[in-house]
């Protein structure tokens, strides 16, 4: 991702339903290696449309506004060992391809 963008990932802010689950973000930060933040409303989708609408109508003057409402919930460190996400992600690899053809 990185590479294709041309920009180095300082952090990774994650939301929506998979971004409950501890162990994916724990998971994305030790192989991006970079902090993973997790805030504390997940559901963006309806609260970035909220907060659009309400630029429309006056009630948040800037985006920096409303870039002020974003509160942390939980924020993942990588391990710093990385034969340790190394050895993770040998495991996911195989459990995609063991999940490969189940579904027609």
């Amino acid at each position: 991702m990185t590479r294709e963008a041309g920009v180095a990932l300082a952090e990774l802010r994650v939301d929506g339903g998979a971004a409950v689950m501890d162990f994916l973000c724990r998971f994305q930060a030790d192989q991006l290696g970079v902090v993973v933040r997790r805030p504390a409303f997940a559901e963006t989708t309806g609260l970035g449309a909220a907060f659009l609408a309400g630029l429309a109508e006056g009630v948040w003057s800037s985006t920096e506004e409303i870039a002020k409402t974003w509160q942390l919930d939980a924020e993942f460190e990588p391990n710093p060992v990385r034969a340790e996400s190394d050895t993770l992600y040998e495991g996911w690899t195989r459990a995609v391809e063991r999940s490969r053809g189940w579904a027609p």
